[in-house]
């Protein structure tokens, strides 16, 4: 089998904020709820997206003092898409501060800061472009497989839907993890998929604090439990596109177990929700961290594009500053989301000078090597830095 043309997604595109209402609320678990935003009909096309990307939302909450102060958060859109709304699910964090007001707190009615869909985490196959048809390869068999873990199903299920049903040659493995029945999130969802398309779409839950009939299906994915679902239960040699998603831990070992049976990594598709350390160094809302500069000390000069527009900004060279949060202290637009190198919202080309980037989950090899990187985890090497946005 052969991989037909790459998809065409939607163009990057500048990632900006509108306030979106919220047209439903519905809870999934005990710990999640799926949120539903209508898209007004003048920002349709701002909103347009590609199963498996995401938005960032951003909202004013009270810390821990009781002082408001800003909030972004990334989450996967769960629904194929559609115009009109934006459908993302959420799950409490222990301890997140946004995950825990949403499920607690957010109503029908509500009004959010919503950002336009960005993320590569895509099919790379012409037959999910739903907006040219006759372009569509319905004569290819595909095969598909996914490997999720809790929240991790929210990009996979919006993926999954648009391929089945935009190719009725497509199969479709999903391997899904969980700690137990009652945190599955979108279960019934996935019942009516393996319904609709009961010879095409085949669904391996594995509940990790559950015993389940089969001991392939209970416990932990650990190396021994993986191999033998890669030598029974699916054909890695035949699949088309991976797409692997949730926390560092599961999705190393799936690469690594992917890479040591010689499948080629240009199949293969990840996207982490975190990274273990997500709040090291994040910028205090959109205005960056306070970071002192002495004028008549030795500092680095950052010069960055932005819509066109020039920007400029000094950094110590003993601080070790993001080129992000140094943007942010003379700009409060220059886009970001995570910044833990998860979303790749923040992604500029360097165009003269260099730096050092300490984690990268989000760019393609082929983006790093054109000199683009996330500027929240990038730190200046050089006396001078011209990063562009625009690019």
């Amino acid at each position: 089998m052969t991989a037909t043309a790459t998809a065409t997604v939607p163009a990057r595109r500048r990632a900006t904020f509108h306030p979106l209402e919220v047209a439903g609320v519905r809870r999934l678990t005990a710990d999640a709820v799926e949120v539903t935003f209508a898209v007004p009909e003048e920002l349709v096309d701002d909103y347009d997206y590609a199963a498996g990307q995401y938005v960032a939302l951003r909202k004013e909450l009270p810390g821990e003092d009781g002082t408001p102060h800003e909030v972004r958060r990334s989450y996967s859109i769960c629904a194929e898409p559609r115009p009109g709304e934006i459908r993302v699910a959420i799950k409490r964090d222990l301890g997140g501060l946004f995950s825990s007001w949403a499920n607690e707190h957010l109503v029908v009615g509500d009004t959010i800061d919503v950002m336009s869909p960005a993320g590569a985490f895509i099919s790379q196959h012409r037959m999910t472009e739903l907006n040219d048809p006759e372009t569509i390869d319905t004569d290819t068999e595909h095969s598909f497989v996914a490997v999720a873990a809790g929240s991790g199903i929210t990009p996979v299920i919006a993926i999954a839907r648009t391929v089945l049903a935009s190719n009725d040659q497509v199969r479709f493995d999903l391997v899904y993890s969980n700690r137990a029945a009652m945190d599955v999130m979108f279960l019934e969802e996935l019942a009516d998929l393996k319904d609709r398309y009961p010879s095409r779409f085949a669904l391996h839950h594995i509940l990790t604090r559950e015993q389940r009939i089969s001991p392939l299906l209970s416990g932990r994915i650990d190396h021994e439990k993986l191999s033998t679902l890669l030598s029974t239960v699916m054909r890695p040699e035949t699949v088309d596109e991976w797409f692997l998603c949730g926390p560092f831990e599961l999705v190393q070992l799936v690469r690594d177990e992917l890479t040591a049976l010689d499948v080629d990594a240009g199949k293969v598709r990840y996207e982490l929700f975190t990274t273990g350390d997500p709040k090291q160094g994040r910028p205090e809302g959109n205005i960056g961290r306070p970071v002192e500069v002495d004028e008549a000390g030795e500092n680095i000069q950052i010069s960055f594009t932005l819509d066109g527009l020039q920007g400029e900004v000094k950094t110590p060279k003993g601080q070790r500053e993001s080129v992000l949060n140094a943007a942010l202290r003379v700009r409060q637009d220059v886009p970001f989301a995570c910044a833990g190198g998860v979303c790749g919202t923040c992604r500029a080309k360097v165009v003269e000078g260099t730096v050092e980037m300490d984690e990268n989950y989000a760019l393609e090899p082929d983006e790093v090597e054109k000199g683009y990187v996330l500027t929240c985890q990038s730190h200046p090497t050089s006396d001078t830095l011209v990063v562009n946005y625009d690019a």
